[in-house]
């Protein structure tokens, strides 16, 4: 089987391919037959679990199964983006990556750096609209200006600034037009699902080696008013509420009464039987992974020529491509007992206008490099180059406060349970 070339991407993105396709058959780390934790999710009303679970039609033929999504289309973009930011990290691929510089503000947030590839709305993000870039709020900088106005008909600055928004998606709702502002669509789509789902149940209880059971209603514990003490049996240092009373210990587990032990996280823990979010055995997962030149194609980039329009939409799709392979090297650990293993490494899929038989290709993280290399010195070749320079913006000291007091009303919450 061949490698992906840039070539072949260039021309696929010029017409000759819809899409590539990337499926990656997947199985639980702990071998056949092992229990995984699919993401759980809020239900309304009565449920039997919190799983997305529903019946698909697979291939041709009439069989169904029963699906479980382990992992979301949103989920795997976000991953899809950590990816890139560790080869952007370690230099090992190259393209503009916008970010916010917290360094010195220790005391407000934990991040030195927040990058477009970690920001919820991507360069679309509050959180870039409030800071500076060179002393001038982001949105009233002229790059801020330029991709404000951006718009699928016109997205050379975003191109320019931060093309994985253009892969990954992006709806301008936090900017100077509200709900009005510019809306692109995924190019890159991605999802994990499990085949043959049976939802199980899990267990669960403690042993309190000190034996601490309930205690007499004219014992219990209260609230600590230090909250880094947490409770208290003397009601004199207990935190008040707006009667002046002593407040009974709330800040532990969620089951018992107030003023118990359990409340302070200590005592036995009953065993139980969880039916809502007890895993589920699969045959096996399926991550299937589209870049759609479809979508790409709906990106015009005014004053240039078709040469420089191919050019960018093909270093768009190169960035999609490293995703993928970088993605296969940073492991499929989705959460907590939900780790697979991959059965082959990626391959793609290069779908045809016509539905003929794919074209099969391998790609791997060198593979990948290369291609982007060649897509962005292309592109800058043929005038539509990217912004190779640092863009670095701080946080504007509105942010700054605006962080440090919501931490004072979490740290406040935190000692009142």
């Amino acid at each position: 089987m061949s490698k992906l070339t840039f070539e072949q991407l260039r021309e696929s993105v010029a017409g000759k391919m819809v899409a590539f396709r990337s499926r990656m058959t997947l199985q639980p780390a702990g071998g056949e037959g092992d229990k995984v934790f699919p993401a759980s999710y809020a239900t309304e009303g009565r449920s039997e679990h919190k799983y997305a679970v529903e019946e698909r039609q697979v291939g041709d033929s009439e069989k169904v199964t029963t699906t479980v999504l382990l992992d979301s289309v949103a989920s795997q973009a976000n991953r899809a983006e950590l990816a890139l930011l560790e080869g952007w990290e370690r230099g090992e691929l190259a393209f503009p990556v916008p970010y916010i510089d917290f360094t010195g503000y220790d005391n407000v947030t934990d991040y030195e750096k927040l990058t477009v590839l970690e920001t919820p709305h991507r360069l679309a993000d509050a959180i870039f609209r409030d800071s500076l870039l060179d002393d001038t709020l982001f949105r009233l900088s002229d790059v801020g200006r330029a991709i404000t106005d951006a718009t699928p008909r016109n997205a050379t600055a975003l191109f320019r600034y931060s093309p994985t928004s253009l892969l990954f998606g992006m709806w301008d709702s936090t900017g100077p037009k509200g709900g009005l502002g510019s809306k692109f669509q995924r190019a890159y789509v991605s999802e994990i699902v499990g085949f043959d789902t049976m939802v199980g149940k899990k267990v669960g209880s403690r042993i309190d080696p000190l034996q601490i059971e309930r205690v007499a209603p004219d014992d219990r514990v209260f609230n600590s008013e230090n909250s880094a003490e947490v409770w208290t049996t003397d009601p004199a240092h207990a935190e008040r509420d707006k009667n002046n009373a002593p407040v009974l210990a709330s800040r532990g587990s969620e089951s018992g009464e107030a003023g118990q032990p359990s409340k302070i996280n200590h005592g036995n823990i009953p065993p139980s039987i969880d039916t809502q979010a007890g895993g589920v055995t699969i045959s096996k997962a399926q991550q299937t992974t589209l870049i759609s030149f479809a979508a790409l194609r709906q990106l015009r980039f005014r004053g240039f020529g078709l040469e420089a329009e191919t050019a960018a939409r093909s270093a768009i799709a190169a960035l999609g491509v490293a995703a993928i392979a970088y993605q296969y090297e940073t492991d499929f650990d989705l959460r907590s007992r939900c780790l697979l293993l991959p059965e082959h490494s990626p391959r793609l899929e290069l779908l045809k206008r016509d539905g003929s038989s794919a074209e099969i290709v391998e790609v791997d993280r060198t593979t990948a490099i290369e291609i982007l290399k060649s897509a962005a010195e292309h592109a800058a070749a043929v005038g539509i180059g990217w912004k190779t320079d640092d863009i670095r913006l701080v946080p504007a000291p509105k942010l700054i406060e605006l962080l440090r007091r919501s931490r004072k009303v979490s740290a406040i919450g935190q000692g009142a349970g």
